[in-house]
């Protein structure tokens, strides 16, 4: 009875609905091998967001509460249009049943922030559910919580009815990424959890886009920048090599092709006003460059390739 009241105040706290692109929602899942899990957070606003009061909930195998799933506590900021990537923080352990491997050194390099011993968010494997919570409202949700069928299920799948029985593990040894369509996380509990819906797939231990992240919030912002002067040159580019440059600094660029896909993404390490793309791998086309300068604003233009 305690758990199913539980699990009714977690569903009334998902009916406040967030308007697109104004609130922060979960953008990569990670569940690779041993320990290699890690959370992806994207900021589809204008505007930092101070993480203060947010926090990442597991519920595990099927579970109505997150008592057995862990909790963490997230701390930092995140800039516009950006990521915050939190890892599994486990080094080696003993358990009851052997031990408990690290998470790779390189995964754990791409962290903002290591997750807290178990049990917590990162020690998903497939049959949790994970959400984010900004004070006392679920914000977004990857999976389904109380899902009766994850309690001996292993993993949401692609077909129906979604819980593994029938057709291709989806969040079980998989790195799902989501949909750029998507502008805003899942406020209300689903039922039943079509995973393929908003999220792609990639294969396990792939980490390519792990801290970054394609939305078509960016796309459509009114906020692009008319202050920073920048130019993409050659364009049309035949050279195999486009450079940018602004008179801003820049922190961030990357190209994306007619289909929505990021095709080349370069994070800017020095501070430089102008960086060299290598575009020889681009096929013919039209794509658009998105820019993130030092100053936070952004900035997008079109590139022919020819």
């Amino acid at each position: 009875m305690k758990k199913t009241l539980l699990f009714v105040s977690v569903l009334a706290l998902g009916t406040t609905y967030a308007q697109n692109c104004s609130e922060l929602f979960i953008s990569e899942y990670v569940e690779g091998s041993g320990n290699d899990k890690a959370i992806e957070l994207y900021n589809p606003t204008s505007a930092a967001i101070d993480l203060t009061g947010y926090r990442l909930e597991r519920f595990s195998n099927g579970d109505a509460t997150s008592s057995a799933g862990g909790v963490l506590n997230l701390s930092g900021s995140i800039d516009a249009f950006s990521t915050f990537v939190i890892v599994n923080g486990v080094g080696v352990t003993s358990t009851a049943t052997g031990s408990s491997p690290a998470a790779s050194p390189t995964l754990q390099a791409m962290a903002d922030l290591l997750d807290v011993p178990y049990p917590a968010p990162t020690y998903m494997n497939g049959n949790d559910a994970i959400a984010l919570f900004n004070g006392a409202t679920m914000v977004d949700l990857m999976g389904k919580i109380g899902d009766a069928g994850m309690v001996s299920g292993q993993s949401w799948s692609d077909a129906f009815p979604y819980d593994g029985s029938v057709g291709a593990y989806w969040t079980k040894d998989q790195t799902l990424i989501r949909k750029a369509s998507v502008k805003v996380g899942v406020t209300v509990n689903p039922d039943p959890f079509i995973v393929t819906q908003q999220w792609d797939s990639l294969p396990k231990d792939t980490w390519t886009q792990l801290g970054q992240h394609t939305c078509d919030c960016f796309l459509g912002v009114k906020e692009l920048t008319n202050n920073v002067s920048f130019v993409v040159y050659p364009n049309p580019s035949t050279e195999g090599t486009v450079v940018v440059s602004a008179s801003e600094v820049i922190e961030f660029v990357e190209v994306i092709n007619m289909l929505g896909q990021v095709v080349l993404s370069e994070e800017v390490s020095e501070v430089s006003k102008a960086t060299t793309l290598n575009a020889a791998s681009l096929n013919k086309g039209m794509y658009t460059v998105r820019l993130r300068f030092a100053n936070k604003s952004v900035a997008q233009t079109s590139l022919s390739i020819q």
